[in-house]
């Protein structure tokens, strides 16, 4: 049972990557610091959903863990 949970982790680990990498597409590092903040953007269609996949999976990867965490 604890081999599963700690395939499942995995799996989700690498899903959350990838749908990070999905949406970092467009916009540069420089945004980070001030650099492409001229407009505001709200998030509509495929990167709302896209968003919100995201973290129901970070959610799902914490219950997991700690799940994980207390099985014997």
């Amino acid at each position: 049972m604890k081999i599963l949970f700690l395939l499942l982790t995995s799996i989700i680990s690498v899903l959350i990557v990838v749908f990070i990498l999905i949406q970092g597409r467009g916009a540069g590092l420089g945004s980070a610091w001030g650099g492409g903040g001229e407009f505001f953007q709200t998030r509509r269609g495929i990167e709302k959903i896209t968003l919100q996949i995201t973290i129901a999976l970070i959610v799902l990867f914490f219950v997991v863990s700690v799940f994980n965490l207390f099985l014997k």
